[in-house]
């Protein structure tokens, strides 16, 4: 196999690091457990308070859907609303109660009927949500209460406080939560209370709805995190003595092999062993190739052509991807510029890049010798962010992604939805496009919960002015589910499986409405 050793460890501190190293497990592994404890609550309080307030933001719209659509109602005589009053409720899940007001009287309600009781706008927070302890029906029952109002008059939609409690107790039961609304809030004990709620003796989070004016607290009880380390860790601390011996051991075997990886990738590299695959990204509608990703193979000597992800990642983590990246974008230019009549305007080649091209602004100047190859506006270079390392937003990083848009030079986040940085990296950086994940492709038609991300992906693009690109289309039902929902460009075995340079070209120049060859192509283009 590549990568193979062929030299052989030094001695002195050589020889000394893997003792040292089979002493550290037993002498840090109890802080190291202690810090991923913490680590692990910290995490799981942050997703499930998330999680109640999602949850309660579904429920304020189902409420806030009821009232704004009884809103034009207010004013009318009851005998008139009354029914549309009991309908919402009917229609709405969540909703309890509805009712009508106007000059703060309340004076018809889905319960009721024709009914008189004051309504105090200042209970509401931001004229909005209260969270109160009972009413006249149900004292003592908590409820949530929504008001939509225009002038004096209005309509109340009302959630029953035992939701609120389900979502509390069921969505976090090994936690202690609250839910707030202005200066009242409510435990998993069901009761409202007034002021601050206390906070949670450690993994402390409060989240605030962006959308409603009420927020969750989160965390956990003292004891929570001695009954983790007795139910989660103790074979751990049991197994720290055995690594011990094994990190030595292990130790040893990785410094005998360290400098090998870096040796052949480097003797790849200067032997002109990496070359460029090229897989088709078609348009919707008429489904033809309007630009390509640019894979990179390792046409090895002794084993032939080597699978990317046996060597990209070892190249990523000894920075050697960036020169193997430069290689690969001169290759691809040496192959296309010559036949460029071959390519529409436009014609989108995606290279993959990580966060060692943003240290510096030597990738600009590579993507600059790229484009130079072709005539002005025919190819569209756009660089694909992956996650395997964060990119930081550094000065450098922002100044070079601005210079890159500068020249012309796309940005598009690759396999978006699975990586922990993708939402970052919207924030931080401006980007053009997004590429869909083929794992949730490959739901479509399964798995509901896939699908759901995959349409609010799609959704989120449209909302931020993105194009799109779905990777990993294998079947007509995935390219037509996609081309329904308004996804622009796709990807896949569906349409071509990543080919060589040659093989690319020919395609191209055989394929339907092909523009014209260029001179003097090659015998094996000709031939198409």
């Amino acid at each position: 196999m590549p990568l193979t050793a062929k030299r052989h460890a030094s001695l002195s501190w050589r020889t000394l690091l893997p003792w040292v190293v089979g002493v550290l497990p037993v002498v840090c592994g109890m802080a190291v457990m202690n810090w991923q404890v913490e680590r692990e609550m910290q995490a799981s309080s942050q997703a499930t308070t998330r999680q109640v307030v999602e949850h309660v933001e579904r429920m304020l719209d189902n409420l806030s859907k009821a009232a704004n659509a009884l809103l034009p109602l207010a004013g009318n005589p009851c005998d008139q609303a009354q029914l549309m009053l009991r309908a919402q409720v009917t229609r709405n899940a969540f909703v309890r109660s509805t009712s009508l007001f106007r000059r703060n009287n309340l004076y018809c309600s889905s319960l009721f009927g024709a009914f008189e009781e004051p309504v105090n706008p200042g209970d509401y927070v931001d004229g909005q949500l209260w969270l109160m302890d009972g009413n006249s029906v149900t004292p003592g029952h908590p409820l949530l209460v929504y008001r939509a109002s225009d002038a004096d008059r209005g309509a109340i939609s009302t959630v029953d406080g035992d939701h609120l409690l389900t979502a509390l107790r069921l969505i976090g039961p090994d936690e202690v939560l609250q839910i707030r609304v202005g200066n009242a809030w409510m435990g998993q004990d069901g009761i409202v209370h007034k002021g601050v709620p206390p906070a949670a003796a450690s993994a402390n989070v409060l989240l605030g709805s962006t959308r409603y004016p009420f927020s969750v607290q989160g965390g956990y009880a003292a004891d929570h995190q001695r009954q983790l380390w007795r139910s989660h860790y103790p074979a751990l601390l049991g197994l720290l003595l055995i690594l011990g011996a094994v990190a030595g051991l292990v130790c040893r075997w990785q410094i005998r092999r360290a400098g090998s990886p870096r040796a052949e990738l480097q003797r790849a590299l200067e032997a002109d062993e990496f070359l460029p695959y090229f897989q088709p990204v078609v348009r919707k509608g008429d489904y033809r190739w309007a630009g390509a990703e640019v894979l990179m193979r390792w046409n090895h000597p002794q084993e032939g052509l080597v699978r990317p992800d046996l060597f990209i990642p070892y190249a990523e983590h000894s920075g050697q991807i960036v020169a193997m990246t430069r290689a690969l974008l001169m290759h691809t230019a040496q192959h296309l510029a010559p036949y460029a009549g071959l390519l529409e305007d436009g014609f989108h080649i995606g290279v993959n890049i990580t966060a060692d091209h943003c240290r510096d602004l030597s990738l600009l100047d590579d993507c600059r010798t790229f484009l130079q190859h072709f005539p002005p506006g025919r190819v569209v270079l756009t660089l694909e962010l992956t996650e395997r390392k964060l990119i930081e937003a550094t000065p450098t990083t922002l100044e070079l992604f601005e210079k890159l848009h500068e020249i012309g030079v796309m940005i598009a986040l690759d396999d978006f939805g699975t990586g922990q940085s993708s939402l970052n990296y919207l924030r931080q950086f401006k980007v053009d496009y997004l590429k869909i994940d083929q794992s949730f492709v490959a739901m479509i038609g399964g798995d509901a919960l896939s699908v759901h991300i995959l349409e609010t992906i799609i959704e989120l693009s449209a909302k931020l002015g993105l194009g799109i690109v779905a990777e990993g289309v294998e079947t007509d039902t995935q390219r037509d589910y996609l081309a329904r929902h308004g996804v622009e460009y796709q990807q896949g075995y569906l349409f071509a499986r990543p080919m060589p340079a040659a093989q690319f070209l020919e395609a191209l120049a055989t394929r339907p409405g092909a523009l014209r060859l260029p001179q003097a192509a090659p015998p094996e283009i000709m031939r198409g």
